[in-house]
C-alpha cells in the first residue's frame, strides 16, 4: 500500500475568524467551518470530551489544505507561535507567491511583519518569512524564472 497524499496541515489557533481573514488575503480559500464534537472526536484526539470549531482553507492550485482549528473546551495548553526558527518539531507553512512584494503589502494591512528582510538567492528566488495571523511563522518564496 502507498501513501496517497498529503490532506493538510494543522495549526491551533485563537481567533479563527481573524485568521481565516488573514489566509483569504493571502490567497486561500475557505472550503468549509465545522464544529466537531461528540465521543468519536476525543477518541481520535485522545482530548476526551473536546468541543473544535474548524474552517479548512485550501489553496488556489486545490492540492493544499490547511486546518484551522479553535478549541472550546478543552483550551489550548501550550503555545509556540514564538519560537526561534531552529526550534524542534512543526516550524512554518510555506506559500509561493507571484510577486513578494505585493503580497507583504496586502498582508501587512492584515498585521503581517516580516522577521528579518526579504533576500534573493542567486537568480532563482526571493524569500521572506513573516510572522502572520497570531504569530504564525510564514514562508513566501517569489521564483524568478
Amino acid at each position: 500500500m502507498a501513501l496517497k497524499r498529503m490532506d493538510n496541515v494543522g495549526i491551533v489557533v485563537d481567533d479563527l475568524r481573524a485568521t481565516i481573514d488573514f489566509f483569504r488575503e493571502l490567497g486561500l480559500e475557505l472550503e468549509g467551518r465545522a464544529t466537531i464534537e461528540g465521543e468519536w472526536a476525543g477518541r481520535v484526539t485522545g482530548l476526551g470530551d473536546q468541543r473544535v470549531e474548524i474552517a479548512m482553507m485550501r489553496t488556489p492550485d486545490g492540492h493544499g489544505r490547511l486546518e484551522l482549528s479553535h478549541f472550546l473546551p478543552p483550551p489550548a495548553v501550550a503555545d509556540h507561535r514564538n519560537a526561534p526558527v531552529n526550534a524542534l518539531g512543526y516550524l512554518r507553512v510555506m506559500f509561493a507567491v507571484d510577486d513578494i512584494d505585493e503580497t507583504l503589502e496586502r498582508l501587512r494591512n492584515r498585521g503581517a511583519q516580516l522577521v528579518s528582510e526579504v533576500v534573493q538567492y542567486k537568480d532563482a528566488y526571493r524569500l521572506c518569512y513573516i510572522r502572520g495571523s497570531e504569530g504564525l511563522l510564514i514562508g513566501l518564496p517569489q521564483e524568478l524564472s
